[in-house]
């Protein structure tokens, strides 16, 4: 009987690992400057009685004055909002012994104004209707998405400039489509800046709005040949 000769099965080839493009990774920024559109004013009324009762009511008398006084400035009720609603227990110390002195009531309103040049007007408007703390004043913009949105192409563009920046440096040639943009970070909202609640001896506050700055983050890689 013949028997065909005994030889070795080929092994089956592996397949080929495929070698990493060369690669640039850049980080891109953006900035542009934007006027704010819209202030975010907190303010309030803080009333002290050793009766709790008077305290409240005349916490309450006072904060009705002062959202009455805004809504004839035209400031839209769903724009007046309680942030902050406290009742405190004072004591006075004194040669280490603890004294009652009464109530503290506090009543904080978060007032949007769409108008930003008014904004000093509502402060002082709040200010003789009765409100004696104005905590805070915060400058924003009313569609941040559309700034954020140019800061993010200039953010792009500068990844793309330093990428052909390099690639002509070594003398190499950028393919012009990155095979990764990863958004990295975002602008915070603008803090807000502490104001003093003396405004009495003025006709109108004078707040200064001044710019935003938006800025974008990218990260990007080109591969180059």
């Amino acid at each position: 009987m013949y028997r065909k000769p005994w030889s070795p099965t080929p092994p089956i080839p592996s397949p080929s690992i495929p070698t990493s493009p060369n690669t640039i990774e850049v980080t891109g920024e953006g900035t542009i400057s934007a006027a704010p559109d819209k202030a975010i004013i907190v303010l309030g009324a803080v009333t002290e009685n050793v009766s709790l009762t008077a305290a409240q009511n005349e916490n309450a008398r006072t904060v009705t004055n002062i959202v009455e006084a805004l809504l004839r400035l035209s400031i839209p009720k769903e724009h007046i909002q309680t942030t902050q609603y406290s009742i405190d227990i004072q004591y006075n110390y004194e040669d280490g012994k603890q004294t009652f002195r009464g109530y503290k009531v506090t009543h904080m309103l978060q007032v949007t104004v769409d108008k930003i040049d008014k904004t000093g007007l509502v402060v002082d408007t709040a200010v003789k209707s009765g409100a004696n703390t104005v905590s805070s004043i915060q400058f924003t913009l009313a569609n941040p998405e559309i700034a954020y949105s140019h800061a993010l192409s200039l953010a792009i563009q500068n990844g793309q400039f330093k990428a052909n920046t390099i690639a002509s440096t070594l003398g190499v040639t950028l393919h012009p489509i990155p095979t990764l943009v990863q958004e990295m970070s975002r602008t915070k909202e603008p803090a807000p800046y502490p104001v003093a609640a003396m405004y009495a001896q003025m006709e109108v506050t004078p707040i200064q709005p001044g710019e935003l700055q938006i800025s974008a983050l990218i990260r990007a890689a080109f591969t180059f040949s």
